[in-house]
Order: structure tokens, then C-alpha cells, then sequence
């Protein structure tokens, strides 16, 4: 077992998994934050698409964001 799923409810941590784990065994509890799995050339595009993106509201081409959710929401 290399995982164990949670939700919180109230305040708490509820975890309703079948385990081997023998009873009163203590678990260090984690959030899962490794990152992404974009590869060098993904992340080359993601930052070129990026740069591109505010170079363009820099040079004043934006639009409202109730618009283009509107436009989002039409698809």
C-alpha cells in the first residue's frame, strides 16, 4: 500500500480504506504536492505561451473577464 485517500469533514481527516497495517500503527500524513509532469519541452511551452500572453495585455490587448468567461460558458 503506497497510498491512503482522506476527505476532511468538520475539521477532520476521514480515511475509510481497507489496510493491512496492524492496529495502532501511526501514520505520518502528507499533502500530495510533487509537482507536475510536464517534460523540458512542455515547460519550454507553457513559459513561451506565458511570455507571449502578458507581452499582449502589456501592450493593452485584454478583455473583461466576465466576457471571455461569457464566450467560455457559450461553448
Amino acid at each position: 500500500m503506497s497510498q491512503l485517500r482522506a476527505r476532511v469533514q468538520n475539521g477532520r481527516l476521514l480515511v475509510d480504506e481497507p489496510t493491512a497495517l496492524p492496529e495502532g500503527t501511526v501514520l505520518d500524513l502528507v499533502l500530495d504536492d510533487e509537482g507536475d509532469d510536464l517534460d523540458d519541452a512542455d515547460r519550454q511551452a507553457l513559459h513561451d505561451a506565458l511570455n507571449r500572453s502578458w507581452t499582449s495585455a502589456q501592450a493593452g490587448h485584454t478583455s473583461p473577464a466576465d466576457r471571455i468567461l461569457e464566450r467560455i460558458r457559450q461553448r
